[in-house]
């Protein structure tokens, strides 16, 4: 095959562009992150060698080494992994197989500090990118285990890169950089300097499994002494990292440092975690854990292909990289490392969803997540508001499929409500401050936290001083359906069944709501037979103050919101007839019911029942079943007006 050019993707050259003119002060990393996918490589290696006896490939000596020559420039970082194919060096070189890569430009050029900027973009695995920032062009050389032809890929940055095949490229892949000048104002060291290296490895890198050296220097190279030949012997490499397993480690041996840098490798996120977790068990199923809470959410937390699961090892070997089975679906953004000794190091998935000991382990670990994020309540209430902001959405998920866990993820929520504009309140906190007689927690669901504040069903409630919680995102439709109640108080919609707010009531005014309701008893028929396509029945309201009418659904309905979102996921609930209420306090409702009573025949009145129908309905946010007739009735009735 002779030399191919392609062209970078669009949003592939605008980050190399953002690469080249680097607004990052640390461009060390750029090391750690050819390091980390080496180390990757390795590991998959291993993985296929122990899946695939017949693979012709040599996994006797598996490591990474560096190599530096100061007079030609150049820094290359080699394994002997599992290699790419042509193919794959396209793909995943040439492209930034993303669907989020536009919008993290967007955020990566809105990024008001460095710190910022270079956590958005370990979000998007571009960590290889990163070389750009130290050098004038990349060379790598990559050869597949079990293939005989390797590929060549090199690039200036500049919008195109060339592909050819190489004859005799070992196993495994090479990074060569042919780095910039030295300029210390703009952070770009010597990196063909071996104490650099050194120093840069020991920070970033000592912890990987695999050993990581430094080739001796070339005899031209040899300025200070160091890698000297002694009685003409070829010097051995030197092994910069110490390559202990932190979560083997006593937590008095390990830093702060160490542990985020662990996080950054497993997580590809360059800012620090909220919270690191360390568990062991001892006994007859003996292993390690050390989990991460990251400090915010990946852009692709809610994205269908998303990769989810802890690192799992046995014996200090790596076996998968995403275990999906070690913790549910809901604690996805949870990252770490679980090291197991006693598991087959052959386990494949499909034996992990029915093992006994992972089964063990995965309860174990969700409960460890959660009792931390209820002491992060207590404790570290700001990293507590940063983690609920960041992923309560997704925890709340496991109120519909945890029921094991159920409270406690209940007790670790928080909501809006109506007692604080900006702070979450919890729900023993509202069980706490309910009012004298109140019975239930309510709560209302809906788009905005203004939509439901404006809302009519918050009139009453309002009014008595009831505190309500805000029910804003997607997965508070689903839940609420499903949790009956918290600490022995039922969770209530205020836009559900009867509002009920008068518990205790005088001998005056049960006789007074009794007159009301004979009072409208003609006009509530009328009307409910009037409206019977569009409203299951007419009554009188409880909790409109202000507003002439509302519409609620009966207590065991499916609210309109709900059935949307099942209708959007392919699934048709049958519908449900939902009911009007009528303030008999507004002047309007009180003037349909005097004219109803003097001119039941009036062809007019039924338009005006229809209006209050109409207005309830878009108080709520609802849709109407014929917008068209309902603007030509307010039409008329304005053209009267006139």
């Amino acid at each position: 095959m002779p030399t191919e050019t392609f062209e970078f993707q669009v949003e592939a050259r605008q980050l190399l562009q953002m690469m080249i003119h680097s607004i990052y002060s640390n461009k060390d990393v750029f090391l750690r992150e050819l390091i980390s996918n080496a180390s990757d490589a390795l590991d998959k290696l291993r993985l296929e060698a122990l899946r695939d006896e017949s693979l012709d490939a040599d996994v006797s000596d598996l490591h990474i080494a560096i190599e530096t020559d100061g007079e030609a420039r150049t820094l290359t970082v080699r394994d002997n992994g599992i290699g790419m194919s042509h193919d794959e060096v396209v793909q995943l070189i040439g492209t930034i197989a993303n669907s989020g890569t536009a919008k993290f430009l967007q955020e990566l050029k809105q990024a008001k500090d460095a710190a910022t900027a270079e956590g958005l973009i370990g979000q998007f695995g571009v960590g290889f990118y990163a070389a750009f920032m130290v050098a004038d062009e990349v060379t790598l050389v990559t050869r597949r285990a079990g293939q005989s032809e390797g590929t060549r890929w090199s690039s200036t940055g500049e919008g195109t890169y060339t592909v050819e095949p190489v004859e005799d490229a070992p196993q495994g892949t090479a990074v060569t950089l042919r780095l910039k000048p030295v300029d210390q104002e703009d952070q770009l060291f010597d990196y063909t300097s071996r104490w650099k290296i050194r120093e840069i490895v020991k920070r970033y890198s000592d912890f990987i499994t695999w050993p990581v050296r430094m080739a001796p220097e070339a005899p031209a190279g040899q300025q200070d002494g160091e890698g000297d030949a002694e009685d003409g012997k070829t010097p051995e490499p030197e092994t910069l990292n110490s390559m202990k397993a932190l979560w083997a480690r006593s937590r008095d041996e390990v830093s702060d440092e160490e542990y985020h840098e662990l996080y950054k490798h497993i997580s590809h996120d360059w800012s620090d975690p909220l919270e690191t977790l360390r568990m062991q068990a001892e006994g007859t199923f003996e292993y390690q854990a050390l989990l991460f809470l990251p400090s915010r959410a990946p852009q692709d937390l809610f994205a269908r292909e998303h990769r989810r699961g802890v690192q799992l090892y046995v014996k200090r070997v790596f076996i998968m990289d995403h275990c999906e089975a070690l913790l549910p679906e809901y604690l996805r953004f949870v990252k770490g490392v679980v090291d197991a000794q006693d598991l087959s190091l052959n386990v494949s998935r499909e034996i992990l969803q029915q093992d006994r000991q992972i089964q063990l382990m995965h309860r174990r670990l969700v409960k460890k997540v959660l009792s931390t994020v209820k002491e992060m309540m207590t404790q570290r209430p700001e990293n507590y508001a940063t983690f609920w902001r960041e992923f309560g959405r997704v925890v709340k998920e496991g109120l519909l499929s945890d029921h094991e866990n159920r409270d406690a993820i209940l007790r670790i929520a928080s909501f809006a409500s109506t007692h604080d504009p900006e702070q979450p309140v919890t729900l023993q906190q509202y069980v706490e401050r309910m009012k004298e007689g109140q019975e239930h927690i309510y709560f209302m669901t809906g788009e905005s936290r203004t939509a439901i504040e404006n809302s009519p069903h918050m009139e009453a409630f309002r009014d008595k001083g009831y505190e309500v919680l805000l029910l804003t995102d997607p997965v508070d439709e689903v839940w609420v359906e499903t949790v009956p109640e918290f600490d022995g108080k039922e969770l209530r919609s205020i836009a559900k069944g009867e509002a009920d707010l008068a518990k205790e009531e005088s001998e005056e005014d049960k006789a007074e709501r009794e007159k009301r309701q004979e009072d409208f008893a003609g006009l509530l028929t009328w009307m409910t037979e009037r409206l019977g396509e569009e409203v299951k029945e007419v009554r009188l309201s409880s909790r409109l103050t202000v507003s002439p009418a509302c519409v609620v659904s009966d207590t065991d309905d499916v609210t309109p919101a709900l059935r949307n979102m099942y209708r959007a996921m392919g699934q048709e609930l049958p519908e449900a007839k939902r009911i009007l209420e009528l303030n008999p306090g507004h002047p309007l409702v009180e003037g349909l019911r005097k004219a109803h009573a003097e001119r039941p025949d009036d062809a007019d009145l039924a338009g005006t029942a229809e209006l209050l129908h109409g207005m309830a309905l878009l108080a709520e946010g609802g849709e109407l079943s014929d917008p068209a007739r309902f603007t030509k009735l307010v039409a008329e009735r304005l053209e009267r007006a006139l």
